[in-house]
């Protein structure tokens, strides 16, 4: 995301950069050391899906309320957008190297927090520290890299960065199952994340800023300086030249469009132009979060447990899929971005989203209508440890399904061999659980038993391959290239909040929702606002594929304007 969007790379972009980057190590010294940055945010948005599972095992009260752990998740998301607002104003005011540095004191400081926190208040703490942090490492690290990058290799050294996000999603999967046997274990999830936060802490203090901050703030020489760092003697000039006429016209741009931010937003909102580019690139993120993808991110080792995988190691490793397909999709996107089209891709990637999530719904009234029984002698055998709303010789039949939204805190304890025979309901404690797992049973609390684990499992892996590819990334590239350069950077600002609040909707209501409608409802519910998304997306979102920014705004400006109508480019291609 650079100025509210996503730089660009093409497959001749990408074999130029690792020539250059072979040549000139530095270039990829200062695009791994802010590429961190990516990594700690896909990290963050990953680790506490695993962590949570724990965290549940340690606090009873986090285990009992679904709202305290849709609390834990999605205080991250909320500082991000604190995060997001203040990494804005402080990258002009300090510095994008500065803004950096300060994330990574956040991120350090979240990490250590969380790691020692002796009640789920000092983990929402830390989690709003480290959102603060993410909120402004997703805006500065990709900003700084683009303005430290060679303008050949530019897209590609930014391109990057998205995958680094993915690349932390996956690492924290493996993470969380590398410590599922280590005495702590979520706090050693939560706080190994500091490592990292530390080492671009360092690296950063021996890297220089943005030369386009330094020469906007006058210092032209230290500017001169870090070009000269980065591109061969015989272009440092023309660099030079072209930095300055670049920084000129910013200038002369903003000078045009009011001061302040009330100023700015009053003569955005007056222009035709940007009313209709906010309104497509608003409903292209709003709807990249309403799909239900951080349901799926954030909760994803739950919904495995919930499709009938009781154990935490198993669902965590199950839930490795989903991040590997996220990581895939990336770059799938990549290629096929410039070939397919912005606006066809999204379309696409909708239908298949819509159609997993019917297959998933459906995978779910299935598992539920084939629940295990509870039955009278598998439950009298554990004693007094009987679930207190179940009542024996009661001509009432109840499932395990019965068992798991009783008002009491109750939980299945399946038969063995056989899982899907009748089982027990019994009281949901530690001693009931360990007596459980002592004969040799499954022990189940967020979901039940079932055959169609599998099924599940496959319709979510192909949800995420839909999603990545083109919901995943094109938000971003339509946010990038829609709105006038004069106002790139205050419209690409209110889509991304509109993002961030997307996603703390969902990921605050998403446990809360299976809970008051059941998972497969909840799924169902998202398929029904996939299908709106894509009713709306294809009536309101234009296609910029192969269009100069002066010919998507001529194409927005025009009085017969129809998004659905495809464009042909104007100007020769360079």
């Amino acid at each position: 995301m650079v100025d509210g969007g996503i730089a660009k790379a093409d497959k001749t972009e990408f074999k130029e950069c690792l020539s250059l980057t072979w040549k000139q190590p530095y270039i990829l010294r200062l695009a791994l050391s802010a590429g961190i940055g990516g990594l700690l945010f896909g990290y963050d948005t990953g680790v506490i899906s695993g962590a949570l599972l724990y965290i549940r095992d340690d606090f009873k009260e986090v285990e009992k309320s679904t709202v305290l752990q849709e609390t834990i998740v999605s205080m991250a998301v909320a500082g991000a957008i604190i995060g997001a607002a203040l990494g804005g104003w402080m990258n002009d005011k300090w510095g994008r190297r500065k803004s950096i540095i300060i994330a990574d004191v956040l991120f350090f400081a979240g990490a250590i927090v969380m790691a020692i926190a002796p009640v789920p208040g000092v983990i929402i703490l830390g989690r709003i520290f480290v959102g603060i942090g993410v909120g402004m490492a997703s805006m500065t690290a990709p900003l700084y890299i683009s303005e430290a990058s060679p303008a050949r290799i530019r897209g590609a050294l930014v391109s990057m960065n998205g995958l680094l996000i993915t690349g932390g999603q996956f690492l924290s999967y493996l993470i969380n199952l590398a410590f599922t046997k280590a005495p702590g274990t979520w706090r050693w999830m939560l706080g190994v994340a500091g490592l990292p936060a530390l080492v671009q802490f360092l690296l950063m203090l021996s890297l220089p800023e943005s030369p386009r901050w330094l020469y906007r703030k006058g210092r032209k020489e230290e500017a001169a300086e870090i070009l000269g760092k980065i591109y061969p003697a015989d272009e440092v000039k023309s660099e030079i030249g072209a930095l300055r006429r670049s920084v000129e016209e910013e200038i002369a741009q903003e000078g045009g469009v009011g001061e302040g931010l009330s100023g700015k937003l009053k003569k955005a909102l007056s222009s035709t132009v940007v009313r209709r580019g906010l309104a497509a690139g608003i409903l292209s993120q709003v709807a990249q979060q309403f799909v239900g993808i951080n349901s799926v991110m954030y909760y994803s080792p739950t919904i495995v447990q919930l499709a009938g995988f009781a154990s935490n190691s198993t669902a965590l490793a199950l839930s490795l899929i989903t991040s590997g397909l996220n990581a895939v999709g990336s770059i799938v996107s990549m290629y096929f971005v410039d070939r397919a089209g912005r606006r066809r891709l999204m379309l696409i990637s909708l239908v298949g989203i819509v159609a997993c999530l019917a297959v998933l719904s459906g995978i779910f009234f299935a598992a539920a209508s084939h629940s295990p029984l509870v039955g009278e002698t598998e439950t009298q055998f554990f004693g007094n440890a009987t679930c207190s709303d179940y009542k024996i010789g009661s001509r009432i039949r109840w499932k395990c399904t019965d068992c798991l939204k009783a008002a009491a805190d109750c939980g299945f304890c399946a038969s063995t061999p056989n899982k899907l025979q009748p089982g027990a309901c019994l009281a949901s404690n530690d001693l009931t659980k360990d007596t459980c797992h002592a004969n040799h049973r499954e022990w189940y609390t967020q979901g039940c038993p079932s055959d169609f684990g599998w099924l599940a499992l496959i319709a979510l892996g192909a949800y995420i391959i839909s999603y990545s590819p083109g919901m995943g990334t094109v938000p971003w590239i339509i946010n990038s290239e829609i709105y006038p350069l004069r106002f790139r950077g205050l419209c690409g600002g209110i889509a991304a909040v509109s993002n961030w609040g997307a996603n703390l909707i969902v990921s605050q209501s998403f446990l809360s929702l299976t809970q008051a409608l059941g998972t497969a409802p909840t799924f169902l519910l998202f398929g029904v606002v996939s299908m709106f998304a894509f009713v709306l997306i294809f009536f309101v979102v234009p296609e910029t594929k192969g269009l100069q920014f002066e010919e998507v705004e001529s194409m927005l400006e025009d009085k017969g304007y129809k998004p659905w109508k495809t464009r042909k480019r104007t100007t020769p291609q360079p």
